[in-house]
């Protein structure tokens, strides 16, 4: 039938598609016209055709299988658990529980949940007992539980290592197990405002780090990433970081599997004209299953200056499952594949990316360039980049630098504090700092709106 409907039109190739092009400019340059280049460096043309673009990549994802996950600050074990529960009920499929103390017992809030369920913990210390003690408990008690352990992470949002660099890595390996896992947490580079190129390379770079410190790291690991607003650059991000993943290990002597935790920036989240947030995850949720992750979790609408809240959670939680119940992005696997444009992306910011990497191992890897603060100016530089767009009005942030509503107040509904906090100490390195793009613009308005209420 297919034939029967197309054999009648003859095909175009791509240098006729061109021809024509070059033809309705009049003299104009096509490259300076119409191909594009981002801050990355990665070009952009007006059209993709089968005879120079039909490119094949090793990519596999599982779309059909992707995991909408619940996130979890757990102040209160109780509370947890009934957030937990209901977020079950209402089609959460994975639960990631964010624990900072060490005395809190994970052992009661597991045992009221169901086991069928895959249970992500992150913790905020590194205690070889007390993580062991967990996973063999949870072995024993058949839970299904992730224990992500990132000590690199650690050092670059805080400045400093847990305890010291060898002491982590002696205690991440001496815990590692079926239950604990290496985690790659890569989403502060992209909060900090590392550029899509930037971001890959460094995740690569940290991947490194690990199968160069770390014997046996079993048999899968685990790469965070945050999710921006460029739709099609992101869903090649993701495929570029799993190639590279693949070509990387392919060097090592090792079988390693990789799944892909993904969720939407801080970055263009804004504090005036909230609503559009949600407009913005749900783009940067599309751009994460269609990438290939394998877990998402959502971001609330106001999670910037709102504490959790049901509300807030359902809402995002709900983006998700129209997604995949009512949108059917869980429809196929590998939905990107065979798309000329995204393969291209993805080719581009592979390559790039594989060159930054090489520089950083070059310079005796990730950590070594963190602590000699290399990373850190790099990102600074980049974000200083976005910044001045931002500013400038180029890169827009609807609601906030164009078409903003003067008669939005937000003073009298901060819960949380929305802006970088300051917080001077002594440190090994000069940590990350993630930064929204529109805090300097918030704190002047929020500035306004005080003056005009004491007036």
């Amino acid at each position: 039938m297919n034939n029967q409907l197309f054999e009648e039109f003859n095909q175009v190739s791509s240098k006729e598609w061109k021809n024509k092009i070059q033809y309705e400019l009049k003299g104009a340059d096509y490259n300076e016209t119409l191909i594009w280049e981002s801050l990355d460096g990665i070009k952009v043309r007006p059209f993709y055709h089968s005879d120079t673009d039909k490119i094949v990549l090793p990519i596999d994802t599982q779309a059909t299988n992707f995991q909408i996950v619940q996130r979890i600050y757990v102040h209160d074990v109780k509370r947890s658990v009934e957030k937990a529960i209901d977020s079950l009920n209402r089609g959460a499929n994975t639960i990631y529980f964010t624990i900072e103390k060490e005395k809190l017992d994970c052992k009661e809030l597991l045992t009221p949940l169901p086991k069928k369920t895959t249970y992500f913990f992150n913790f905020g210390f590194l205690d070889t007992t007390y993580l062991k003690e967990l996973a063999n408990w949870a072995t024993n008690n058949q839970y299904t539980i992730h224990i992500l352990l990132d000590p690199i992470h650690q050092l670059e949002t805080d400045g400093n290592w847990f305890i010291n660099l060898n002491e982590d890595f002696k205690q991440v390996t001496n815990s590692l197990s079926s239950n604990t896992n290496i985690l790659i947490n890569t989403t502060t580079y992209q909060n900090g405002g590392a550029n899509m190129i930037q971001q890959v390379a460094y995740a690569l770079a940290h991947v490194n780090e690990y199968l160069n410190r770390i014997d046996q790291l079993g048999k899968t690991i685990f790469i965070e990433v945050a999710v921006g607003t460029n739709y099609f650059f992101e869903i090649a991000k993701i495929r570029a970081i799993r190639m590279l993943f693949d070509t990387l290990i392919k060097e090592y002597t090792t079988e390693l599997d990789v799944k892909i935790i993904a969720r939407p920036t801080k970055r263009n989240k804004t504090l005036y004209d909230y609503n559009v947030n949600m407009l913005r995850t749900t783009t940067e949720c599309m751009s994460a299953i269609l990438g290939g992750a394998d877990f998402v979790s959502n971001l609330a609408y106001d999670s910037i200056y709102h504490k959790e809240n049901e509300f807030g959670d359902r809402i995002a939680r709900n983006q998700l499952l129209i997604l995949k119940r009512e949108s059917y992005f869980d429809a196929v696997n590998n939905p990107a594949e065979g798309a000329y444009y995204i393969e291209n992306l993805t080719v581009q910011i592979a390559e790039k990316a594989l060159e930054i990497f090489k520089k950083i191992e070059t310079a005796d890897g990730l950590i070594t360039s963190l602590i000699e603060g290399t990373i850190q100016r790099k990102i600074a530089q980049s974000d200083a980049k976005e910044q001045a767009l931002f500013y400038s009005g180029e890169e827009v942030l609807l609601g906030t630098n164009k078409y903003p509503n003067p008669q939005d107040m937000m003073s009298h509904d901060l819960e949380l504090y929305p802006f970088v906090k300051q917080n001077p100490r002594k440190t090994l390195i000069v940590p990350i700092i993630e930064r929204r793009l529109a805090e300097k613009y918030e704190q002047d308005r929020l500035a306004k709106e005080e003056s005009t209420k004491s007036e």
